[in-house]
């Protein structure tokens, strides 16, 4: 009898410690959202102050603003080391529950063994294999059915207007390490973002 109660689980306490973590997450989130809206309200004071030619008082906000990003970066820091450890918790509920499947299935292997008709079995594997190759015989006639008559209604020119969509909301950066490569997309992209730049 234990004097505290019932002990924990392992599952149990990986559950509550996943718990703290995605609260704390929130309430780092929480701090650096109104960290984010301190800073735009001092970036609107070092405007205000700077037109007014008061520039001792900007020089001061911009000191403060400073410090606020530093801590903005700082919530983001701490959010990212817990989202890592998060994720182990996550791994280590994972593996516990990968080890309580890969126990139930060496149990039902060792009846199995002790009840299988090993000739029976191999029949079965055999008349398996061969009726998984002739699907496997349909499935890719059908594909190359199916690739021919979506050739014919145009489906490479759906796909290039797609492709040249994506592109040009992506924008210069990936035309221009597209630009050494010899395709005609990647140069027209580039040059209609010139020509729009």
């Amino acid at each position: 009898m234990f004097l505290f109660g019932k002990t924990k689980t392992p599952k149990e306490v990986l559950r509550e410690n996943q718990r703290s973590l995605n609260k704390s997450m929130r309430e780092i989130d929480r701090e650096r959202v109104n960290l984010q809206n301190q800073e735009k309200k001092i970036i609107i004071d070092i405007k205000k102050m700077a037109k007014q030619g008061q520039m001792n008082s900007a020089k001061i906000m911009a000191k403060d603003l400073v410090r606020t990003r530093y801590h903005i970066q700082k919530f983001y820091e701490m959010k990212t080391q817990l989202q890592a450890v998060s994720l182990r918790i996550q791994t280590l509920q994972s593996t516990q529950a990968m080890a309580e499947a890969m126990k139930g299935v060496t149990k039902a292997m060792v009846v199995m063994n002790r009840q299988m008709n090993l000739p029976q079995f191999t029949k079965i594997m055999m008349e398996f294999e061969q009726q998984s190759d002739k699907m496997d015989m349909k499935e890719e006639m059908m594909n190359d059915t199916m690739d021919s008559v979506m050739e014919q209604d145009g489906e490479e020119e759906q796909t290039e207007e797609i492709l040249n969509q994506v592109l040009d909301e992506i924008g210069i950066d990936l035309a221009a390490q597209l630009v050494d490569a010899p395709t005609t997309t990647a140069t027209s992209v580039a040059s209609k973002h010139q020509v729009n730049g």
